[in-house]
């Protein structure tokens, strides 16, 4: 099959066409390369913008697609509290010049790689895809938009599949492909610099949370368990009488702060100093996810847990102080 990803040489996307390819698919990648590495994937890269109707309808018309894989997004959730209209123009509007171009182009299957933060601070866990939608945040809130607009796009013949995630985390075995973010903001990624000494300490945000340890509990899933989920959609996406279903995508399970700190601890051997800071606005105090759904219809499994998580993002930063870049 003929694929295009958009966002293809970022972290989540990259992964993905590392996937695809080694399918035997067709891959392609959109990117204008503003978060995404070039380095990162090994397939044709056409540099747009999805900001750019005539940049997307430009790309699909190259070849033959017949499906989408669409990562391209602002991710930063305090950032877009900041800059909201940024935000809705590249994640909604981009997406809808996306659909749009794949409209004319017909093309009819399209995988989303939307957000577990959707949900907001629910308070009932484990998240269903039923659970009540409360986005706290402008960056949730944009990527909602779209899921509803991708929804509608049934009516031009759009199949579609909606992955609802949440701190994707880990690198390749072979520490050859991994997270890299500038600036980072992702609670592994910071809590491994401080263990290679190229940050004094990590900060917790807040002991006093009703759980088990005082710290905010999360879902992390290992960032190859998450491509392999969207190869597992296209198989889905052929079914002539599909049309559009949400999957959360986790373990089931959360992991606190504390857990993940003392998890690099152990990996590293390294004892680096942590404090304890104010609460963070907007944070809550768990969230993670119920993949039952995924696991029935898609007969998806993770494959990784935290201990391999860390095993292999703690690889990929000890080689790469610079990330792509050094390579």
């Amino acid at each position: 099959m003929k694929i295009l990803v958009t966002g293809g040489a970022g972290y989540v996307g990259s992964f993905a066409v590392k996937e695809l390819l080694k399918k035997g698919h067709e891959v392609a990648v959109f990117d204008n390369l503003e978060k995404g590495r070039r380095e990162a994937v090994s397939c044709p890269i056409i540099e747009g913008d999805l900001r750019n109707l005539e940049e997307i309808k430009a790309a699909l018309k190259k070849d033959d697609f017949e499906a989408v894989l669409h990562f391209a997004a602002y991710i930063e959730s305090g950032e877009s509290m900041k800059a909201p209209l940024r935000f809705f123009k590249n994640n909604t509007c981009g997406g809808i010049n996306l659909l749009t171009a794949m409209k004319e182009a017909g093309i009819s299957k399209f995988v989303f790689s939307s957000t577990a933060s959707v949900y907001g601070g629910t308070k009932t866990m484990p998240l269903t895809e039923e659970s009540a939608i409360s986005p706290t945040s402008y960056y949730s809130q944009s990527k909602y938009f779209l899921e509803e607009i991708i929804r509608a796009s049934f009516v031009y013949g759009i199949r579609s599949v909606i992955f609802r995630y949440s701190n994707a985390a880990g690198g390749a075995a072979d520490g050859s492909m991994g997270e890299d973010h500038h600036p980072e903001t992702h609670l592994i990624p910071l809590v491994i610099q401080a263990a290679l000494g190229r940050r004094e300490e990590i900060s917790i945000f807040g002991d006093d949370y009703k759980t088990k340890d005082g710290t905010c509990i999360r879902d992390y899933v290992h960032v190859e368990d998450l491509a392999r989920a969207h190869i597992l959609a296209l198989d889905k996406l052929a079914q002539k009488d599909f049309s559009c279903e949400i999957y959360n995508v986790g373990v089931g399970k959360g992991y606190s702060v504390k857990e993940v700190i003392k998890k690099v601890k152990e990996v590293s051997g390294v004892d680096f100093p942590v404090k304890v800071a104010k609460r963070r606005p907007g944070d809550w105090a768990e969230s993670y996810a119920d993949s039952s759904k995924i696991q029935k219809e898609l007969g998806w499994q993770p494959d990784y847990g935290l201990k391999e998580i860390v095993e292999s993002a703690y690889i990929w930063h000890e080689s790469h102080p610079k990330g792509y870049k050094t390579t």
